[in-house]
């Protein structure tokens, strides 16, 4: 060991070598909770919040389902009206299960549909307690699946979100134009299967499942109120949107 050497380091103790180096200094249990505390970064809660929402509405919905099973007007028109909620709802879960997952708006955006279809199934749509809007405009029929119909349009934000978040779609009015035209051809393909069950089930069932109250254009106008609520969703996603494509969503 040289001279020089052991000069250059100030002895810490007598009974261990003078070489021996400093350790590093001890963090205070102040500066540890500080640091930890700096790392839950509002973008990391913003995160949390953004996986916590779905689930919330998951749970909702199945509240919903179980509140509204108990004693429903008509049982096989419940069986029917949730057969078509259920075929929404699994694949969704199942796309967010394999991490294909959507935005906090196009979530709340589906929901509307999924809580006003299961209402729709408790009362059958034609019974549904909503006579003070069918008395404030006037109607002579219950529009409460109208209201539902109109819902189904905001399904148009997921599909634009879907297309370009994941580059499908480069094209701002080539996503619009998808959406829109995928949600009337939904509407029409349901009316289609409306009409055949209500051709083949019991009469009173199928009448309430069809659901049109009288009205001859029914399906006309149902198909309207998709395509209108399509258009109001695309809007409201272009004007949020605009400018820029969202982000793809990484799997979580």
């Amino acid at each position: 060991m040289s001279l020089t050497s052991c000069r250059a380091a100030p002895p810490r103790n007598l009974f261990k070598n003078a070489c021996e180096p400093y350790p590093p200094p001890r963090q205070s249990a102040s500066l540890k909770s500080e640091k930890t505390f700096r790392s839950a970064s509002p973008s990391a809660t913003l995160g949390r919040m953004k996986l916590r929402l779905p689930v919330l509405l998951f749970a909702i919905y199945l509240v919903e389902f179980a509140v509204l099973a108990i004693r429903p007007v008509s049982r096989p028109t419940w069986i029917s009206e949730n057969v078509t909620v259920l075929c929404i709802v699994v694949p969704l879960v199942g796309l967010y299960l394999k991490g294909i997952r959507f935005s906090n708006a196009a979530y709340v955006l589906m929901s509307v549909l999924i809580y006003l279809h299961t209402v729709g199934g408790h009362y059958t749509f034609a019974q549904v307690p909503f006579g003070w809007v069918t008395d404030l405009l006037g109607a002579q029929r219950n529009h409460f699946d109208r209201l539902a119909h109109f819902s189904v349009g905001f399904y148009a934000w997921a599909l634009m979100e879907f297309a370009e978040s994941r580059r499908l779609s480069t094209r701002r009015a080539f996503s619009f134009v998808f959406a829109v035209a995928a949600i009337f051809a939904v509407a029409s393909l349901f009316e289609i299967v409306e009409w055949l069950y209500a051709v083949s089930a019991d009469p009173v069932a199928g009448a309430e499942f069809l659901g049109s109250q009288g009205d001859v254009w029914d399906a006309q106008k149902d198909m309207l109120a998709d395509g209108l609520g399509a258009l109001l969703a695309a809007t409201a996603y272009a004007l949020a949107h605009r400018g820029r494509f969202p982000e793809p969503l990484p799997p979580r």
